[in-house]
């Protein structure tokens, strides 16, 4: 049978239908962009190793449907055929599920190795008779019964059949605008209050954690960041999300889009060269197309390039001889429970099972109503974000006249906040360069200033090779009187060799939002960390002189700290739960530059 992909897109009263010959490149770049028609590209998720980051290598290939006729059809074209789904289950019992999420809480979030990391399990089971029938017959069942996704989906090529309903996109530019889509929290119609489910702290957390993370994305990818809308309902038939909206314009090769924003926090974690570090030790398998995206790639009539990316996830496999899979994910934060996700995965695999006829065809759960009380509660999401990412503003609104032309490196140390950051400074005035750690310590590229940024890990695990050498670079900053911005595992490593202890929190901070006393204001800051520095005095005499200590009363733990030449802040002044953040890279960065001290270290 020939190629072919039938494409319902978010809105459309139409079915597309793409055929052509498929082809298997080796990397995102090699993928044809070609006038005229466009390409489908099946992107798996052992693409990442493109990044540098660790997977599981199954395999799967990088396909390419080179379309080469592509035609309308009603809806009704695709009738909601039947079919039979033979009984199967998940390949890891749900007992073995909940014991890799205690592990994940325990040992990698419990020790500072990031702030949410998605763990899949596999439905798997069979389908009789002739597979691509099988996915056309579920295709129009999810057509028919599937509400608010972004793609509903069949692509065969050859090899392999996958049909899905996904609700997220995960990356898209046209007209110049690149926009994402970070979707989080999971609410089952029929399973409770819609409002008691928007007021749960992990379910706020968890949007908060991906929209941060997808920021950093689009940091890299649009010229001036991303601007966030929202938060809204994202209501499906047996499921509604939470969901906000990212925008930026940009004018990157859109193949370099989708490397740079390999994969969404969604169905990865944060940070996300960790998280597939953590992926890789858990899941000890591949992900085949899981987590992966269909890309259709083209141009528009202006001749611009355009790109249409949702994510792989609410779909199906079906192999040629019948094999079915079903890869479903739960995001694992600090509040998780190893029942909690249990379920959630089980409800992940519903509205796609159902589709297959595993459930049968009982009625739909009938979905919550957008009420007054449920949109200011999603408004009221927004009352402690950083305006920053939300408000557009002119350029050069927030330049201070004393860093405007002044240069700054931002050493990354394993986390693309930096990205953030660096949006931040520019704002402020400064032209700023970012360099990964492993090249920061070979030699500091000239700059008025430097910032050590954040990162994975134990900062006092000298076993580590990042730690070691993240020392040693901070060291030598103070030794040259560098001014010296440390941002969390920056800041960190700078309270260490000025003499403070660092312990591990009881519970870790990731993703947490809080009133903080800084200097004698109150600020609201965003924490992801798992460590602080302590200090029982709010000044310090340390080999480099006087440090002021900003401290939490309650348990001695340092938010921040500042000197002749330094300063540091283990929160992340570039994330949206920063509301004050850049008010207080405001505050900070012009005495650096500029030598003067604190009146309270100036004496």
């Amino acid at each position: 049978m020939q190629p072919f992909a039938l494409l319902h897109r978010d809105g459309a009263d139409h079915v597309e239908v793409l055929t052509g010959d498929v082809i298997t490149v080796a990397t995102l770049a090699d993928i044809p962009i070609r006038d005229g028609l466009p390409t489908l590209a099946v992107v798996p998720y052992r693409q990442i190793a493109e990044r540098g980051f660790d997977c599981v290598d199954d395999g799967a290939p990088l396909e390419c449907l080179l379309v080469s006729a592509l035609s309308k059809e009603p809806l009704t074209a695709f009738p909601a055929g039947p079919l039979t789904l033979n009984p199967g289950g998940f390949d890891l019992s749900d007992d073995e599920y909940g014991e890799i999420v205690e592990e994940v809480l325990r040992d990698e979030i419990g020790h500072g190795e990031g702030a949410n990391f998605v763990i899949h399990r596999v439905y798997q089971a069979s389908v009789d008779g002739d597979p691509v029938a099988a996915a056309r017959a579920a295709f129009g069942r999810l057509l028919a019964a599937e509400q608010g996704t972004y793609w509903t989906f069949l692509v065969h090529t050859g090899t392999r059949t996958l049909v899905g309903a996904t609700p997220e996109r995960h990356v898209s530019v046209a007209d110049g605008i690149t926009m994402m889509n970070p979707i989080s929290g999971t609410f089952r119609h029929g399973s409770g209050d819609l409002l008691d489910f928007l007021a749960d702290p992990k379910e706020i957390e968890e949007l908060y954690m991906v929209l941060d993370e997808e920021l950093k994305m689009m940091a890299t990818v649009a010229e001036h960041g991303g601007q966030v809308a929202g938060p809204y309902l994202k209501q499906m038939a047996h499921l509604t999300h939470t969901e906000y909206l990212l925008a930026g314009r940009g004018a990157l090769d859109v193949r370099e889009v989708l490397r740079e924003t390999m994969f969404a926090p969604t169905v990865t974690g944060s940070p996300i060269e960790n998280a597939c570090r953590v992926i890789a030790r858990h899941e000890r398998r591949g992900r085949g197309y899981y987590g992966g995206v269909l890309a259709l790639l083209g141009h528009d009539d202006q001749g611009r390039q355009t790109l249409d990316a949702p994510i792989l996830i609410r779909s199906a496999e079906i192999s040629l001889d019948g094999t079915l899979r079903v890869p479903v994910g739960a995001t694992l934060v600090r509040h998780s429970t190893a029942a909690g996700e249990v379920a959630e995965t089980h409800t992940k695999a519903a509205g796609i099972l159902a589709a297959l006829g595993a459930s049968g065809d009982a009625p739909l759960p009938v979905r919550p109503s957008e009420t007054e009380a449920v949109r200011a509660a999603l408004a009221a999401r927004n009352t402690d974000l950083a305006r920053f990412w939300l408000d557009s503003r002119a350029p050069g609104a927030l330049t201070i006249p004393s860093l405007a032309g002044r240069s700054a490196l931002i050493v990354d140390g394993e986390d693309t906040f930096t990205a953030m950051l660096a949006h931040q400074l520019k704002a402020l005035g400064l032209t700023v360069t970012v360099m990964p750690w492993q090249a920061a310590v070979a030699g500091i590229v000239p700059a008025d200033l430097v910032v050590v940024g954040p990162g994975p890990g134990d900062p006092d695990d000298l076993t580590d090779p990042k730690m070691a050498a993240m020392r040693d670079l901070v060291a030598g900053l103070l030794a040259a009187d560098i001014p010296t911005l440390g941002v969390c595992l920056g800041h960190e490593i700078l309270a260490v060799l000025l003499g403070l202890p660092l312990r591990r929190r009881d519970s870790p901070y990731q993703g947490v939002a809080r009133d903080v006393d800084l200097f004698g204001q109150t600020r609201r800051v965003g924490f992801y960390s798992s460590f602080a520095a302590v200090a029982d005095t709010s000044l310090l005499v340390s080999p480099y002189g006087p440090v002021e200590i900003a401290a939490d009363p309650a348990d001695a733990a340092v938010h921040a700290l500042r000197g002749a030449g330094f300063a540091g802040v283990q929160f992340h002044p570039e994330s949206v739960l920063s509301r004050d953040g850049v008010a207080i890279l405001a505050e900070l960065l012009p005495p650096l530059l500029s030598g003067v001290v604190s009146p309270a270290t100036n004496g």
